[in-house]
């Protein structure tokens, strides 16, 4: 029955009047209110018991951080344009496939990408060239691309172990605000020259193993481990409980070069170099954290080398070192 109150649906009127002013009374109630501390915060929250056993995990076993090699926190690279990718299958890149625009023309640097693939095995595909726009964002591919697989970083812990494994006392490069790939690359090129045992570079706000540091190590980064960690300073400090002694690369160093050099104890013992950025040098609790600060002496108004540079000069004069002992 249409006037039946009962019925599912009906709307009930009440005699009941909103109280005034109540909306007042609750932002009151809500000041001095502290925000709501995070899960992982507060003691009895289960996110909290979660972060506690995995911070003693981690203390018990230190391989539980990284794991050994490890995926890059980036996803597979392109490399659009038919020069970048003759010099990346030149370069001896990483490429784990080629893909071809349908009718792209047949030039002499196309022919001989077809012939450096069937060379290193790398895969040819043909695809249309919309979807070649897709899988390169949209970049000038000129109906080529190349795609790097992500870089699998090494966990800091493998270069000590890497040296042990040989017998060596450890040389370790730690790079500090490094943000150029080119730099990257080139130090890595001259730690795998010098009989360094791995570079280290921070997750966050510096230069990846991308495929512009893969050209510029000219193949060095396939025979000398990559690490990444979250907190260089803290990492440094591992390294010093490890038995390393640190010293890091500043123009207003206390230690130079030929001193160091000279040392037996320190050119021939475990050794880690931290470099900065040729702008900025190093961080300041990166400074404060190494046992020396050390300068490169050079004659003239030069401030400062850049970092691919400053390590191929210091990697040398410890090599050229450990030789004489």
């Amino acid at each position: 029955m249409a006037g039946n109150s009962s019925r599912k649906g009906a709307i009930r009127k009440t005699s009941k009047k909103p109280t005034a002013g109540s909306g007042g009374r609750v932002r009151r109630g809500l000041e001095g209110k502290k925000s709501t501390p995070r899960a992982e915060d507060r003691v009895y929250h289960k996110a909290h018991k979660a972060k506690n056993a995995k911070e003693a995990a981690e203390r018990r076993n230190p391989a539980v951080r990284g794991g050994g090699r490890r995926r890059g926190s980036s996803d597979a690279e392109w490399i659009a344009g038919r020069n970048p990718v003759v010099e990346a299958l030149r370069a001896r890149i990483p490429v784990t496939s080629v893909y071809v625009a349908e009718g792209a023309e047949r030039d002499g640097r196309l022919r001989e990408v077809f012939k450096l693939a069937a060379e290193y095995g790398v895969g040819l595909l043909e695809v249309s060239r919309g979807e070649l726009d897709r899988l390169t964002s949209g970049a000038v591919h000129q109906g080529l691309a190349a795609k790097i697989p992500a870089y699998e970083y090494a966990h800091p812990d493998d270069l000590l172990d890497a040296a042990a494994e040989i017998g060596e006392k450890p040389l370790i490069v730690v790079l500090d605000a490094v943000t150029d790939p080119r730099n990257l690359g080139a130090v890595v090129r001259s730690a795998a020259g010098f009989g360094a045992h791995g570079v280290v570079i921070p997750e966050r706000r510096a230069a990846s193993m991308t495929a512009s540091a893969w050209k510029t190590s000219a193949g060095a980064a396939a025979r000398i481990p990559v690490a990444q960690t979250v907190n260089l300073t803290r990492q440094l400090k591992a390294y010093q409980e490890a038995g390393c002694f640190v010293v890091g690369l500043a123009a207003d160093g206390d230690l130079t070069l030929p001193e160091l050099a000279a040392d037996a104890d320190l050119a021939g013992g475990p050794l880690v170099l931290v470099i900065g950025s040729e702008g900025d040098g190093l961080h300041r609790l990166v400074s404060e954290t190494c046992d020396r600060l050390m300068s490169i002496p050079m004659a003239g108004v030069l401030e400062s080398l850049n970092a691919g540079v400053a390590a191929s000069v210091a990697l040398y004069a410890v090599a050229e070192a450990r030789t004489r002992l």
